[in-house]
């Protein structure tokens, strides 16, 4: 395998984690959040169930193999209650975003422009989550997020 295909092959590995992730804590949010944005929740939640089946046979088709996703993820905070659950949605987001970023930068041609389009969705949807933007969606070094835009979405649970 070239260089470069195993650096694809990386990225989207680590896009498949990300959205391992996400799936998990949209399951979070959709028990926490406010009747009115349920909609929204399971609209995301739908997003990142397809964008990691469509990631699994991309890694499949490169000869990898789909790296599983966790029994159970550490939340980076607590998410008792709405308010709580919606930030913790543009958090998801925000870092599912760092982990495209990073893809766009890696892959060529059709995966790139997958990425690039992952890496959209996952902005807008933390912006509509957060009620505002950053001027770098998925870099975080340059959004003052703090958060490395490699972090996986969440963590796996000891």
């Amino acid at each position: 395998m070239s260089e470069a295909a195993q650096r694809e092959l990386q990225a989207l590995q680590a896009a498949l984690a990300a959205e391992h992730a996400a799936v998990y804590g949209y399951g979070v949010v959709g028990g926490r959040v406010r009747p009115e944005r349920r909609a929204e929740a399971r609209a995301a939640y739908d997003a990142h169930r397809a964008r990691r089946d469509a990631l699994a046979r991309e890694v499949r088709d490169l000869g990898g193999t789909p790296v599983a996703a966790s029994a159970g993820y550490a939340l980076p905070f607590a998410v008792p209650d709405a308010a709580a659950a919606g930030r913790f949605a543009a958090e998801l987001e925000d870092r599912v975003a760092g982990v495209y970023s990073d893809a766009v930068r890696a892959c060529a041609g059709q995966r790139r422009e997958e990425a690039a389009g992952a890496l959209r969705e996952a902005a807008v949807r933390a912006v509509r989550w957060r009620g505002g933007s950053v001027a770098f969606p998925g870099l975080a070094e340059r959004s003052g997020a703090g958060t490395p835009s490699a972090a996986p979405t969440a963590t796996p649970a000891a």
